[in-house]
């Protein structure tokens, strides 16, 4: 070993004849990059006989050749969407005539469903654009329709309006009410008369669930509510909100947007402790909070929007405020 070190020559000279020996040509692995050089060509396939049968049975013929074609049969329609109880998630509602469908969900949601309605159908979509909630639709050959969904003025809610239209004018001719009516009760029954609940939701109409018709604000020490609607239609929500609320209208002034109305809160005591009290003369005297309040109700229209104030003729801002999100939770 030490003259081994001392000659360094022949210690290079005993590695690289090692080397060799484990990866050279005749090594014990040698090197095979170079192998295809070597390959050669191997002769020519032979088929065999052509006296061979082959099997060529065609295990799918045609239908003309002698399998009966299936009758002809409507497609059904998938399995829809909400349940079928007797609620009032889906209705049909109408102003003049003006109808819309109302329905408690997220445009995002009513987006695909109303997409499913029109695809088993016989009716064709013409063009969708989700992101502004417009659907063009082929109802037979010489009329089209257009579908418009909204986010309605409930949160969470949805209106779905209907209308003729012209493809190439690009505008909505007169209106058949009846025709209209009958195709927003076919919406209004697909809804409905859905199997279970439906969670899906359309991500290209997520804009929609923005674009909501009522917002809440204050100015001045004022709360407002602003409705994104004309007088009428904002007119015709609050008679809805107060006659859900069991609030008592005393007098109506419509030409100058006013209601006037009693409210009435219940006590908190009538709770599951209320049965310490055993005198129902006492119970029923302090239920009702501000029994004999009374309230202006005023909407004022401006730029196709409608303002809701609610002010207290006994000048209590808290049972104003207090009525006033009664009137906001109702609207629909």
């Amino acid at each position: 070993m030490k003259y081994l070190t001392n000659n360094p020559f022949l210690f290079l000279l005993i590695l690289i004849s090692s080397c060799s020996y484990i990866s050279g040509p005749e090594g014990l692995f040698p090197e095979t990059k170079d192998k295809f050089f070597e390959e050669r060509l191997a002769p020519d396939l032979q088929l065999p006989s052509s006296e061979i049968a082959i099997n060529k049975d065609d295990h799918y013929p045609p239908i003309s050749q002698g399998i009966p074609a299936a009758e002809v049969q409507d497609i059904p329609a998938p399995r829809q969407i909400f349940s079928s109880g007797e609620s009032n998630e889906v209705q049909l509602r109408r102003l003049g005539e003006l109808m819309w469908v109302y329905v408690e969900t997220l445009p995002s949601t009513s987006w695909p469903i109303t997409k499913n309605y029109v695809e088993a159908s016989p009716m064709s979509i013409i063009d969708a654009d989700p992101d502004a909630g417009i659907m063009l639709i082929n109802h037979s050959n010489n009329l089209n329709l257009k579908i418009t969904i909204e986010h309605g003025i409930k949160e969470a809610s949805t209106e779905i309006f209907l209308s003729s239209y012209d493809l190439d004018k690009d505008v909505s001719p007169k209106q058949d009410p009846d025709f209209i009516q009958q195709e927003l009760e076919k919406i209004v029954q697909f809804f409905a008369s859905s199997a279970s609940s439906f969670s899906g939701t359309s991500l290209a109409a997520q804009n929609l669930n923005d674009r909501k018709k009522a917002k809440i604000f204050n100015v001045n020490d004022q709360t407002i509510i602003e409705l994104n609607l004309g007088f009428d239609r904002a007119w015709s929500a609050v008679s809805r909100a107060l006659e859900a609320g069991n609030i008592t209208s005393n007098d109506i002034d419509r030409d100058n947007g006013i209601f006037l109305v009693s409210y009435s809160v219940e006590s908190d005591s009538r709770s599951w402790f209320s049965f310490l009290n055993f005198n129902d003369e006492e119970i029923n005297d302090s239920l009702l909070l501000g029994e004999s309040a009374e309230f202006r109700i005023l909407l004022e229209s401006k730029n196709d929007k409608t303002n809701i104030v609610v002010e207290s003729l006994e000048g209590i801002k808290e049972e104003a405020d207090a009525l006033l999100s009664k009137i906001n939770e109702l609207l629909s």
